[in-house]
């Protein structure tokens, strides 16, 4: 039994129906919801994670797993749109990912991406560093694909909210058991399981431009010591700008607010220093979303009192949910046990793994 529908919850369904379990999946929401952090509509899939080769090969593994998602299911999921790393030194976070990706055999190149943008300006960067097989992942619908290949091999979707209950799950009247419950839920997991889990859920906003239709096929982008990200314009969105910045706290429960005037002001400052013509772009549209932020930004994997906790995606973990889902199977079944720094141990606050240089 997981609750949670999230990628990793929804990824451990499909993961073990494809294995031929007995699957039951519980959210409160529909998967997908943009209430949970696996909801809206696009995240980054990359390989560069400075010097860790750990998280490097398993976003590798993990685009491999989508890919055979998107052949399972005809579902689109993923656009290789390549993605490019703004550096502002020598040897910076994109210097130690390049040297990373190139020992795991992974493409990488150092490129002159001035013209790869209808308008950029790079005079505060020293290189850029490029993944020409990364991307984009359609987030909400490949949570839903998740779920619906899961049911299609035979799990159990369910919907109700759900507590715990010693080493059973509490929904509603019913009390469940099952020979493995996994709590993957996202930011509820610290309120579940208070003074376990150090998780800070925060309130991130993401800003849409019009560009026109010069950036519909231009590389995603990240720029890692200014903590900003995005996309070219996939699915008529407008163009995706994410200040990637540790948001301010934000209960779970609360409703999502609306964007601020304060941060598309910020936002706006960076897109006329790095790409110019879209300064004065009309806005498209606004989204805001939750992050679940570990302090160290490592994920959760861990047992406890015969239950499962998953979860800390930290603002990067949407793409590694099959990678990760595959892994904690095979712990469970006399595979490489999981790192040490999934444990439930308490964590030093430490550079971002995400696309923000400050965590």
């Amino acid at each position: 039994m997981i609750v949670g529908a999230g990628t990793f919850g929804a990824s451990l369904a499909w993961h073990l129906a494809r294995r031929g379990d007995d699957v039951v999946l519980v959210d409160q929401f529909e998967p997908g919801d943009v209430r949970a952090t696996s909801g809206g509509e696009t995240r980054l899939i990359r390989c560069g994670h400075g010097t860790d080769a750990d998280y490097t090969a398993m976003a590798r593994r993990a685009r491999t797993l989508w890919c055979e998602l998107e052949a399972e299911t005809g579902a689109s999921l993923y656009t290789e749109t390549g993605v490019s790393w703004f550096a502002h030194s020598d040897d910076g976070w994109e210097a130690k990912s390049e040297a990373t990706l190139r020992a795991l055999g992974i493409p990488v190149e150092r490129q002159d991406l001035t013209r790869a943008y209808p308008s950029f300006a790079a005079d505060d960067l020293t290189w850029v560093l490029h993944e020409p097989e990364a991307g984009v992942l359609r987030a909400q619908f490949a949570v839903q694909t998740l779920a619906r290949a899961a049911a299609a091999r035979g799990a159990r979707v369910v919907r109700g909210r759900a507590a715990p209950d010693g080493d059973r799950v509490r929904l509603g009247d019913e009390v469940l058991e099952a020979d493995r419950v996994v709590w993957s839920c996202g930011g509820w997991l610290a309120k579940l399981f208070p003074g376990l889990v150090d998780v800070r859920v925060t309130f991130q906003e993401l800003f849409f431009l019009d560009g026109g239709s010069g950036w519909e096929r231009v590389p995603a982008w990240i720029d890692y010591d200014r903590g900003v990200y995005g996309t070219g314009d996939l699915d008529d969105l407008g163009v995706k700008f994410a200040w990637d910045q540790e948001g301010p706290p934000l209960d779970p429960d609360a409703d999502l607010p609306p964007a601020t005037a304060e941060t598309e002001q910020l936002m706006r400052g960076y897109v006329a220093d790095r790409f110019p013509a879209l300064a004065t772009a009309r806005l498209k549209g606004t989204k805001t979303c939750r992050y679940e932020i570990t302090p160290d930004s490592h994920f959760i994997a861990a047992a406890h009192d015969g239950v499962w906790l998953v979860g800390g995606g930290s603002g990067h973990g949407f793409k590694h949910g099959p990678a990760l889902a595959e892994r904690i199977v095979a712990a469970w079944h006399g595979g490489a046990p999981l790192p040490h720094h999934f444990g439930l141990h308490t964590r030093e606050r430490a550079p971002s793994l995400r696309s923000a240089g400050s965590n």
